[in-house]
């Protein structure tokens, strides 16, 4: 090559033709296209098209003498497709390749520049010959076959990509008959949408796929994509992303129901243990839950004492009766850590066969249970206790609304209600006296009924504060028990808390505003296999012992009770802790899963109701700066992130309205401004 020879470049464009400006070794400057667009490339990805005719002064541009190249002189000695197909023929058992020349000259009557450089930008675009190194090669005819095959492959994908992007732009739901016909490459492209909707940041879309989801007006975020799979009737709009792939999402396995059926089949068979159980069936036993409870793993009853007062009787279920430490339904429990807690009902911990059979305390029924008899002074500090594996029989199932019935009226039957109350009111009065804090008040929460959000407001009744106090009487004891034997246990405390002031307290509206202030300043809770003290509760040591159906750390407790009372081996601290720490993360996992889908569930509810206002109460600051506040609703009984851009103080009355609802993507956005209701006002 020299300066001026024409040449041909290939660009991402397609072929482009250019004028050698100057050589630099392995390399040359020269002018692209028309435009003579200067660049600088290696001579190997430049083809020679024509020299520069002797005595010609080399160009500035493709017009410019000698070459006075233009896209309609290229365009008319371009050759046809029947010249083209004539000389394939005419080379017909020809062997080795062409120059450029040469072809040229079977098309056209003279190889000028311009039919050179006309058939050099053909040859990408015609079947009959291939350019490479610099020669043109004559194709076979089993070639051209497999050409012309593979673009007519080529045209139909894109024709079966187009309906697909039309499919998909409807939004409509996909039927069977549309998913069976779908090409491989379409069910990949749903199932990276899946995998998109699961994970927020699952890294860049294939070009293939920005190009799907731009057909479909559908952007790049998580929150569209699962909006555009709800539509095509291939994500369920309540779908958790965080439940997927736990332990929960997968169901008992057959074998562990099969397990399960097996265990509650012989249920009323004898078992080791049995005979020493403690008959309790003739106490008057209540069960009290919500009515939709099905897991029932505690009731209550009360005993005269002939001595002095009353015996307060707490039963917890005993499902390590059926249940063997270390079986594979204990394993899939541990793994689990507790049942997990949803909108629409609860995942247990153990199958149903078990948890809503055997294991519950129900009416009528004779039960195995652990059963817990506490006596209280007049102050409500414990003066006695013994604990025993029972047998008791539930007369009656209440609801929380046939024991608060109970408890008020008090009839001459059943009278037996209004005295526990009153037993554990004092029980309670005298944990205050300890430093426990009482922050009972109304809390709301979303459920869902066929796919439809529902609100659920639950009030801090006679019989709700009655069974919480009895469950917290009953861990104290335990925890008293484990601390003065020395016995480990997973006992549940709060380290001491650094409170606001008396008088700062004091000066807040009684109810949200001043436990919102207390919140602040609690620490998070610990479980170890040591005893201490948990300052809210009031409490030297405690242990949750009263939800062994659905919580497996109470399982464990029970079962280190039991060995201990028949002289076995207990679980050593060390032991223990590793166990409570292997549980940790479960625990973890489940208290995020319940609060994402109750999150999901008041941006569905909110969406409902996004043009209504709503009552708040200032309770806090969050993040000042960002004007973000927690704001309490009454009508719903929660307390919910606000954006607030007016300064406001504790107690102060604002309207809360909807400003950004959208479930897919999860977002919640309320924005608050001071109302005309008076301050200070909320439930005392």
């Amino acid at each position: 090559m020299q300066n001026g020879d024409l040449v041909g470049v290939q660009t991402r464009s397609g072929p482009r033709l250019a004028l050698v400006s100057e050589l630099h070794g392995s390399k040359a400057a020269v002018l692209v296209g028309f435009e003579a667009k200067p660049e600088r490339l290696p001579l190997r990805d430049l083809d020679l098209i024509s020299p520069l005719p002797p005595g010609a002064a080399p160009a500035a541009s493709l017009g410019a003498l000698p070459w006075q190249l233009t896209p309609a002189v290229l365009l008319a000695a371009s050759p046809s497709r029947q010249d083209l197909a004539a000389a394939w023929l005419l080379l017909e058992g020809e062997a080795g390749p062409l120059s450029l020349q040469a072809l040229v000259e079977l098309l056209a009557a003279e190889a000028t520049a311009q039919a050179l450089a006309a058939c050099w930008l053909l040859l990408p675009q015609q079947d009959f010959f291939r350019w490479r190194q610099g020669q043109v090669q004559r194709r076979s005819l089993d070639d051209l076959h497999q050409l012309r095959r593979d673009r007519r492959k080529l045209v139909l994908r894109e024709i079966r990509r187009h309906q697909w992007h039309g499919l998909l732009a409807a939004r409509q739901p996909l039927g069977s008959e549309q998913l069976a016909a779908a090409q491989p490459e379409q069910r990949a492209e749903l199932d990276a949408l899946q995998t998109w909707a699961l994970v927020e940041d699952a890294g860049s879309p294939s070009p293939e796929l920005r190009q799907t989801l731009q057909a479909a007006g559908c952007g790049q975020s998580s929150g569209e994509i699962r909006r555009l799979l709800s539509d095509l009737g291939l994500w369920d709009a309540h779908r958790l992303p965080s439940l997927a792939g736990t332990t929960w999402s997968a169901g008992f396995s057959p074998e562990l129901l099969a397990l399960a059926a097996d265990l509650a089949a012989r249920s009323h068979e004898a078992w080791p243990g049995d005979d020493a159980r403690l008959d309790l069936t003739g106490l008057k036993t209540v069960t009290i839950d919500d009515a939709d409870t099905r897991e029932i793993d505690d009731a209550l009853s009360l005993e005269p004492n002939a001595d002095s007062g009353w015996r307060i009787w707490i039963h917890v279920a005993d499902p390590g009766r059926l249940v063997a430490a270390g079986s594979p339904l204990d394993q899939e429990a541990f793994r689990r850590a507790s049942s997990l807690y949803l909108a629409g009902g609860s995942v247990p911990m153990f199958p149903p066969d078990l948890s809503m059979g055997p294991f519950s305390l129900c009416q009528g029924q004779r039960c195995a249970a652990w059963s817990l008899a506490v006596q209280l002074d007049g102050e409500g500090a414990v003066v006695s206790h013994e604990l025993h594996r029972s047998w008791i029989r539930p007369l009656y199932r209440l609801t929380y609304e046939d024991a608060d019935e109970l408890i008020e009226l008090a009839p001459p039957p059943d009278q037996e209600l209004a005295v526990l109350d009153g037993l554990l009111q004092r029980r309670r009065q005298w944990r205050q006296a300890q430093g426990s804090l009482q922050m009972d008040q109304s809390e709301g929460r979303i459920r869902q009924q066929n796919g439809r959000p529902e609100l659920e407001v639950v009030e801090p009744s006679l019989s709700r504060l009655l069974v919480a106090e009895a469950m917290i009487l009953a861990g104290a004891v335990v925890g008293t028990l484990g601390a003065e034997t020395g016995l480990a246990l997973p006992y549940r405390s709060q380290p001491e808390c650094t409170l606001p002031p008396e008088a700062e307290l004091l000066a807040l509206p009684p109810g949200p505003v001043r436990h919102a202030a207390l919140r602040k300043g609690l620490s998070r809770g610990l479980t170890t296999a040591q005893p201490a003290s948990h300052f809210s509760l009031g409490l030297a040591a405690y242990v949750q012992i009263t939800s062994p159906i659905r919580r497996y750390g109470d399982l464990i407790a029970q079962r280190q009770l039991a060995a201990r009372a028949v002289g076995e081996p207990v679980m050593a601290a060390e032991a223990l802790s590793e166990r409570l720490e292997q549980l940790d993360h479960s625990l973890r996992q489940g208290i995020q899963i319940s609060r994402d889908d109750q999150r999901h569930w008041q941006q569905v509810w909110f969406e409902a109701h996004q043009q209504e206002s709503f009552e708040g109460l200032f309770l806090r600051w969050l993040k000042p700066q960002d004007g973000l506040a927690l704001v309490r609703l009454d009508a719903l009984a929660m307390d919910l992130p606000v954006v607030v851009r007016e300064t406001c103080e504790p107690g102060e009355a604002l309207v809360v309205r909807v400003k950004e609802v959208d479930s897919f993507a999860d977002l919640l956005r309320l924005v608050g401004q001071r109302g005309t209701g008076p301050r200070g006002l909320g439930p005392g």
